[in-house]
């Protein structure tokens, strides 16, 4: 690829640097917080039956599909997918879009968890941590009271996340992104090991380990079951909607791709598998010393973090030191993939504008930390980041990856990305992975159909329509506008798009 030296790619030092980076940004919050309740949910036990099927028929094949798209167009998503086919643009900025909007509530949440790993230390939530939560800290009002009354006890946090992760991001591919993995990474795994083990003392634990374990199989004839596993798997594993393209696009020419999916896939499934018995081993504790089922106290999300594990903390042994390690875990996983949130947006300003690395992150970070302090500061964020995550992980996340894998099959693609992945893998794929790849697409598409009858049927959790026109429908077809129109803006020097160029580039990672 020609260019100016501004253009010139950054690249990981070596695959390790890349599969730390690829790992911190698959293991985040929903891992923590979102897996072991959707295991609860669906068959304890039994749901690691669909969730291993899930896991190597969509996560891992998906994943290798990102990494040769990555790999083989050395680029962002909107320059790989631009190299791929020129109307394949939009939806490389359709991806962008996405993080965006992620990101700016993603901000908020590692600020919540940053002030609560230090409220950990004197349980400053009180006797009533849901009262806390919502009236104390928040100061929440309803989607009805729509301003901007600023919250001191958010906005300072959401601020402090903003500036760190800026200053990550200036520093570059190397010394940034792969430097803070590996700073993040070990200390998560150490905090997190650590609060398991003292989870597992607890009065109680085994009660949670049952609940969360004993197997239903009756559930496994149940297709929602099976629905939710494979969203479990496509929203965990950061696929499909730009990260990973970015993150390949990093990679030397020679690099196992192959080998290192199966690494960061299985990686990041076994993390899951530690916070399920970390989180249920606490909740089996809460349930015994309050008397009650599992099943009441177990949540999912916002309510496991801020009202349940705060509730544990005030009546557990070392309940101070669980808090610690718990929510600063939080934050770790969090930041480790915000940095990778944010990288997707970086990396297409810097290809599209060819600029360098500070000027494109000053760029990118200073507005989208004004819109989140402005969104999420305020005391309507949650009802807003409530709607913003839900209808971009339908509308941005699932509709986008359908569009795009969809379109690469219509378009035979697969075949010559399935060839650059055997050029360079350890493990080869074939067969299997295309039909893997076809089936994902249909159960992508199934997932978005489901979705969106639910959401067309009754509002999203009552909000006032012009709530949701504005936050949930407004923001899903604002994606798609903006994502044409930055399609349309013309590329700066530098970029080259034409099919000898990429044969030429293909030559090269054949010899």
């Amino acid at each position: 690829m020609s260019g100016s030296k501004t253009n010139e790619r950054a690249t990981f030092n070596n695959r390790r640097a890349f599969m730390v980076a690829a790992i911190g940004s698959a293991v985040g919050l929903g891992n923590i917080w979102r897996f072991p309740y959707i295991a609860f949910e669906n068959g304890g036990g039994a749901f690691l039956l669909p969730y291993l099927v899930a896991l190597l028929t969509a996560g891992i094949p998906l994943l290798l599909l990102d990494y040769a798209i990555g790999h083989r167009y050395r680029g962002s998503a909107p320059l790989a997918f631009r190299r791929l086919g020129r109307w394949f643009e939009p939806v490389g900025w359709w991806n962008v879009m996405t993080n965006v909007i992620i990101c700016i509530y993603y901000a908020v949440i590692i600020g919540w968890s940053a002030s609560y790993a230090y409220y950990s230390l004197n349980a400053a939530w009180g006797a009533d941590p849901q009262a806390f939560f919502f009236k104390d800290f928040l100061n929440m009002a309803g989607p009805e009271a729509l301003g901007l009354d600023f919250v001191g006890k958010v906005v300072g946090p959401l601020i402090g996340v903003w500036l760190f992760t800026c200053i990550i991001m200036a520093l570059g591919v190397q010394k940034g992104v792969a430097g803070a993995s590996s700073f993040f990474m070990p200390l998560l795994l150490i905090m997190f090991i650590i609060m398991v083990g003292i989870s597992l003392t607890l009065p109680g634990a085994a009660k949670g380990l049952d609940a969360l374990f004993t197997p239903d199989w009756s559930k496994l004839s149940d297709p929602r079951v099976w629905v939710a596993a494979y969203g479990q798997i496509f929203f965990s594993l950061s696929i499909c909607f730009g990260i990973m393209v970015t993150y390949s696009s990093y990679l030397k020419k020679k690099t196992d791709l192959g080998g290192t999916g199966l690494v960061v896939g299985f990686a990041n499934s076994s993390f899951e598998l530690l916070a399920g018995i970390g989180v249920f081993a606490a909740l089996g504790f809460i349930a015994q010393a309050n008397g009650q089922a599992v099943s009441q106290v177990a949540s999912s999300g916002i309510g496991l973090a801020f009202i349940a594990f705060p509730t544990i903390i005030n009546q557990a042994p070392m309940g101070a030191l669980i808090g610690v390690l718990f929510f600063g875990s939080l934050v770790f996983a969090g930041i480790t993939s915000m940095i990778s949130i944010v990288e997707v947006i970086v990396a297409a300003i810097q290809d599209k504008l060819n600029i360098g690395r500070v000027n494109a992150t000053l760029l990118v970070c200073i507005p989208m930390g004004i819109i989140s302090t402005l969104l999420f500061g305020t005391t309507t964020g949650l009802p807003v980041l409530d709607v913003l995550d839900k209808f971009v992980n339908t509308y941005g996340i699932v509709a986008a990856g359908f569009v795009y894998v969809l379109a690469i099959i219509v378009l035979r693609k697969l075949p010559e990305l399935r060839n650059h992945l055997n050029a360079l893998s350890s493990v080869r794929v074939g067969a299997i992975w295309t039909a893997s790849v076809i089936f994902t697409v249909a159960m992508l598409g199934y997932m978005l159909y489901q979705d969106t009858i639910g959401l067309l049927k009754e509002n999203y959790s009552k909000y006032p329509d012009d709530f949701l026109n504005i936050f949930g429908w407004g923001m899903s077809i604002g994606l798609i506008v903006i994502a044409v129109l930055l399609s349309l803006l013309p590329w700066k020097h530098g970029q080259n798009f034409n099919v000898k160029d990429e044969h030429e580039h293909e030559q090269g990672d054949k010899e």
